[in-house]
């Protein structure tokens, strides 16, 4: 975890506004996402970020699987959840930024093509319709992560990651942690989806 607070810390979208003489806590929803570059600076811009944010965890959880970890499948995606779970902690709250950061879904997706493609897929087309029909990132979002803890469960449950039983139970507990997060991460969002004052992609942006 702490390995992957340090790399989380990279503020992808912090970084690239500043470099265009942007401080972008300052625009929009004052956050560091991808999806709030995306609205005040551009597509070009919302995807450099969000590629940037997605490589912070992919990388490390494929390291921690496949080198730290590779003679101990037993426990090696229980350890890239707990990176993971560093990673998205750092993005969501920077020390140096006063411990405001982004909201982690992109990092989270560094998250599930390290882990499951199967579950990246289903994740992935689940987002593209609901954003497509409604418009809302935060909506997609959060079905998202909630999928992922679903798919958490059965899989382990399963047996499809090799944990050893006495593992599952961290396993399910991390993966419902950070589900929390991007839960608690979107508090206001789920607020204004309730009185239907969500910022859609496109729209004008609302405080």
């Amino acid at each position: 975890m702490a390995a992957g607070y340090v790399c989380g810390l990279i503020q992808t979208g912090y970084f690239y506004s500043r470099r265009h003489n942007v401080d972008i806590r300052k625009h929009g929803s004052g956050n560091s996402g991808s999806t709030n570059i995306l609205r005040v600076m551009g597509v070009k811009a919302g995807a450099i970020v969000f590629f940037g944010d997605f490589l912070k965890t992919f990388i490390p959880c494929v390291l921690v699987r496949y080198l730290v970890f590779r003679h101990r499948p037993e426990i090696a995606c229980l350890m890239l959840l707990y990176t993971a779970l560093g990673v998205i902690l750092g993005h969501n709250y920077p020390f140096y930024l006063k411990f405001k950061g982004g909201k982690g879904i992109a990092a989270t997706a560094g998250l599930l093509v390290a882990l499951d493609l199967r579950v990246t897929a289903v994740c992935l087309l689940a987002f593209i319709l609901i954003v497509a029909v409604t418009r809302f990132v935060s909506l997609g979002s959060l079905v998202v992560v909630s999928i992922f803890l679903v798919f958490m469960v059965f899989f382990g449950q399963r047996g499809d990651y090799g944990l050893e039983a006495f593992c599952l139970p961290e396993f399910y507990g991390v993966s419902a942690i950070i589900t929390a997060l991007a839960f608690w991460r979107h508090r206001s969002n789920i607020v204004r989806l309730v009185q239907g004052k969500e910022n859609k992609i496109g729209g004008k942006i609302r405080s």
